[in-house]
């Protein structure tokens, strides 16, 4: 299995010369290549193969306006043009936006290959570099002088800070042992998530507690004069204000998903149109506050990693709408309206407890989940035939509930 660590790294002062100037010199690979791609594909000449940029780099390095290409590493700057070559295919293929332009005043960072690193005694050497780089270990249960990257990548955030992300091949985790509980999940605003068993995450909102004191840096950020070392400093500053925002994010997602997986062998959530609800701009801000994608991105991998299921419920499924005691559809539920009464069974429903209890039983439905009475002594009720899987040898997967199969559960 591939992992990475990525850990903190101080580096000298020579080092970070080093460093910054390969920095530049893979920013300019890029954004030259990049620029010759669009020219040549405007003008009618088509795609451009990775052997052609790489002909183009090795050129440049003969010319004496680019010969200082060839003072930094080599492998960073190919690694540049495999990376773009593959964010072109994506590209075309639809899975990803069309490349852009980097910029100085962004993440800066440095892919190194094997060929342009080593590992000796729990110490990483650079190529270029006479001196191991200064790295901060924060796993303790894992030995850096067993760990053998693969890859290699060097960093610089806005705000100055270094790090090292060391991508590695390490052993599969053993699965996590049954727990015999199942969980559906509505994720909201207000709240941030609410489960099937009642429970209400509240949303911590860490950009909006640090909004005032960000506009303040911008604003002064905005008064100095460009170019100017005041300029730098509070341009750092608004950069470290993101920092704090993003981790403090991160690591509400990284603690809330991991509970969820951990305390069960199923999680079934919505599949939202994050991309299309940012869209308003009256809730852009708050829905990108919330982070909804980059939440089940980590449950998708932390299930995948623990042995357990989870399942993607079509978006245009009704879970709100329809009464999970008895099934009966609402023909029309205001957004305004947190509770209401079914008009078969005269059931009354928390909204979001409503959609995730629903949420669930599509989960269930279209996993044909095997967990029965017998093997852990839960009610749980299946449809259709049994399925010929056992309670303990499950497979782990990540499955999609369209909405024709969730309109019969």
């Amino acid at each position: 299995m591939r992992t990475a660590f990525r850990c903190r790294a101080y580096p000298t002062p020579e080092q970070a010369a080093v460093l910054s100037r390969t920095f530049g010199c893979v920013r300019l690979v890029w954004n030259k290549t990049l620029a010759e791609r669009q020219a040549r594909y405007r003008t009618g000449g088509g795609a451009t193969a990775y052997r052609e940029t790489d002909a183009a780099l090795t050129g440049w390095k003969k010319t004496d306006e680019l010969g200082f290409l060839g003072e930094v590493s080599s492998v960073p700057l190919q690694q540049v043009l495999r990376h773009q070559h593959v964010a072109f295919n994506n590209f075309f293929a639809g899975r990803a936006r069309r490349p852009r332009f980097k910029s100085r005043r962004g993440r800066q960072s440095a892919h190194y290959t094997r060929s342009a690193f080593r590992m000796r005694d729990g110490k990483l050497w650079l190529a270029k570099t006479s001196a191991p780089l200064e790295l901060v270990w924060s796993w303790p249960a894992v030995d850096l002088n067993t760990v053998n990257p693969t890859t290699v990548i060097v960093s610089r955030e806005p705000d100055g800070r270094w790090y090292v992300t060391l991508a590695a091949d390490v052993a599969e985790p053993a699965s996590a042992p049954e727990t015999c509980r199942e969980v559906g999940i509505d994720l909201g605003i207000t709240t941030f998530a609410t489960t099937s068993a009642g429970q209400e995450i509240a949303n911590p909102r860490y950009l909006e507690r640090r909004a005032r004191r960000l506009a303040r840096y911008q604003r002064y950020m905005s008064r100095c004069r460009p170019g100017s070392r005041n300029r730098e400093k509070a341009r750092k500053k608004v950069a470290a204000a993101h920092r704090k925002v993003r981790n403090a994010r991160r690591d509400f997602l990284h603690r809330v998903s991991t509970n969820l997986v951990r305390d069960h062998d199923l999680a079934a959530i919505e599949d939202l149109a994050v991309k299309n609800m940012v869209r308003n701009r009256s809730l852009a801000r708050a829905i990108s506050d919330v982070a909804w994608r980059e939440f089940r991105a980590m449950l998708e991998y932390k299930s995948a990693r623990a042995g357990r299921t989870l399942a993607v419920v079509d978006r245009w499924y009704p879970s709100s709408k329809t009464c999970s005691s008895c099934g009966h559809v609402l023909a029309q539920l205001a957004l305004s309206t947190r509770s209401w009464t079914c008009q078969i069974c005269r059931a009354r429903h928390d909204r979001d407890v409503n959609a995730a209890k629903n949420i669930l039983a599509a989960g269930r439905a279209v996993t044909r989940s095997p967990i029965s009475s017998e093997a852990c002594g839960a009610d749980v009720r299946r449809r259709g035939r049994p399925s010929s899987r056992s309670a303990v040898k499950r497979e782990t997967r990540i499955v999609r509930c369209g909405a024709s199969s969730t309109a019969r559960c």
